[in-house]
């Protein structure tokens, strides 16, 4: 959730779920009327209020939790998702792809160094910009360099243990590992 007005998380959640309860209760008091007239009710209107209604859940249960984005990114697509699935059950919000793309706000990528020959510069720069978490064969100080060049906060190794790639992910964002 935004915070632009330099409000506090509390105080935003209160606001949502007060906006919320306010599109609910025009939703009902809608129907209710269209009930009590005997009218069709204002399809286009209500179907808003609901549009509206779920944006507002998504935001008030976006501040009430934090749920940490992440974007696995390998060349063999099978292991990409794999990886996600597993991230998943650790908690994330993991997607996977073979092919980087621009990240959603906060989200952390974790990044095959193997794909970063066939990158152009603007994909380059992005996975830079992104600091992102490299797992790769490579076990060379070259690779590792490479990685350092990207700004990488974790180096890993594969084949990867997830309990780790999960703790690299949390300390990338900033949270205490579990346990």
């Amino acid at each position: 959730m935004e915070l632009g007005t330099g409000s506090s998380p509390r105080t935003e959640l209160a606001a949502t779920l007060h906006r919320l309860r306010s599109t609910l209760a025009r939703l009902k008091a809608e129907l209710e009327l269209a009930e009590a007239d005997g009218t069709t009710p204002p399809i286009d209107r209500l179907l808003g209020d609901l549009d509206e209604a779920f944006e507002l859940l998504g935001r008030a249960e976006g501040a009430n939790q934090t749920v940490v984005r992440v974007l696995v990114v390998d060349d063999d697509a099978r292991l990409a998702e794999i990886t996600a699935r597993s991230l998943r059950r650790f908690g994330f919000d993991a997607n996977s792809s073979s092919q980087v793309r621009a990240l959603r706000d906060g989200e952390v990528l974790v990044f095959d160094l193997g794909l970063l020959p066939s990158l152009d510069p603007a994909a380059r720069e992005s996975v830079r910009a992104a600091k992102p978490i490299i797992v790769t064969g490579a076990t060379d100080a070259a690779g590792r360099a490479l990685a350092e060049s990207l700004g990488a906060t974790h180096y890993l190794v594969k084949p990867i243990e997830l309990e780790e790639l999960a703790a690299a992910i949390r300390s990338r964002v900033g949270e205490a590992p579990e346990g």
